[in-house]
């Protein structure tokens, strides 16, 4: 990386930190931003780390984000139900799931669904959680529309990220995390910042036609993964989220990029389920048709890589420089009125 510096992980988490509380935010809500967004760069995703965090300051300064906002939690039964207030969604996901985890041990499963919320971040981060506990788990967030309907040239969908995760016998679980659109647009984005082009298959421009321009692309329409199947699989995810909160469908919500205009006010859903609940040989059960797939040359379970990414990171962040200087003009402004 090209005028990049290198920090520890104490370095960032203090700089991102102070970068939140210049634009008003409060110590948990601040501290469940930072981690998820610390997590993904040690999993060697940078397009939902750090570079992510100019882009929810500058909308906390334009009223775009509340940085006072308080996630409010409701339980009924095994539905609890998250009110975000247009705050980040990384507060509103950690007490969410932590409602969540009282239900589930209680019923054996549990919804938890986040209204009025804002970027997921890396989906699978709250299902690995899950898992690590000894539950199955599903998560979905719609987004701000990327995605045309199949047949159509205008965006609708978000890229709507889908995440599964199941624990196994021994150490870390399955894990599944997958954006319905070919790829996440927060690739297309740091392309852009890069003054990179795109690869050809991504993403269409407003005309229809294949792009390499990330520009064009962010304009035009993100490619589904598995064409017309990944745009139905898009629909779903929009009903499940925005539909059952009465939240922003992807076409009402606005720019997770910019921090122009009202909040995007989309939504999650995470379902929990205690496999031992339904059968005490899951596990063992799983593990059969694990071994089935290792015992093919050249197969993985899904989140190795993943896992083997973090095992290898040193204790050390490398970012842009202008990444940088943005943290430290935000940070300057604590205690200003």
């Amino acid at each position: 990386m090209r005028d990049a510096i290198k920090l520890s992980l104490a370095q960032a988490r203090e700089l991102a930190m102070a970068a939140m509380h210049g634009r008003g935010f409060g110590e948990a809500e601040a501290a469940a931003t930072v981690e998820a967004l610390l997590g993904a760069e040690r999993d060697g995703l940078p397009s939902h780390g750090l570079s992510r965090l100019p882009f929810y300051l500058d909308q906390a300064a334009s009223g775009k984000v509340d940085a006072s906002a308080v996630p409010q939690v409701e339980t009924d039964g095994a539905v609890v139900r998250v009110d975000a207030r247009h705050g980040l969604a990384f507060p509103a996901v950690e007490r969410g799931l932590e409602a969540g985890y009282q239900c589930v041990a209680q019923a054996g499963v549990a919804a938890v669904s986040i209204a009025h919320s804002h970027h997921f971040g890396v989906a699978g981060a709250p299902v690995e959680a899950a898992a690590r506990r000894g539950y199955l788990a599903l998560a979905f967030s719609n987004a701000p529309s990327a995605m045309a309907p199949w047949g159509g040239k205008l965006p609708l969908f978000g890229t709507n990220p889908v995440a599964f995760a199941c624990p196994r016998r021994d150490g870390d679980p399955l894990l599944i995390d997958l954006s319905l659109s070919k790829v996440a647009r927060g690739k297309v984005m740091l392309a852009k910042i890069k003054g990179e082009p795109i690869p050809e298959g991504w993403a269409l421009d407003t005309g229809g036609r294949v792009t390499t321009d990330p520009d064009a692309a962010i304009a035009g329409s993100m490619v589904p993964a598995g064409d017309a199947k990944g745009a139905a699989l898009a629909l779903m995810v929009e009903l499940l989220t925005a539909g059952l909160t009465g939240s922003n469908f992807g076409f009402q919500a606005s720019s997770f990029f910019d921090a122009e205009g009202e909040p995007p006010g989309i939504a999650q859903l995470m379902l929990l389920i205690d496999p031992q609940r339904f059968s005490q040989s899951f596990v063992d059960h799983a593990e059969s048709l694990f071994a089935a797939m290792l015992d093919q040359p050249g197969v993985r379970i899904p989140g190795e890589r993943r896992f083997q990414l973090r095992r290898e990171q040193d204790d050390t962040v490398t970012l842009s420089t202008d990444l940088v200087a943005a943290l430290e003009q935000h940070a300057a402004f604590a205690g200003q009125s």
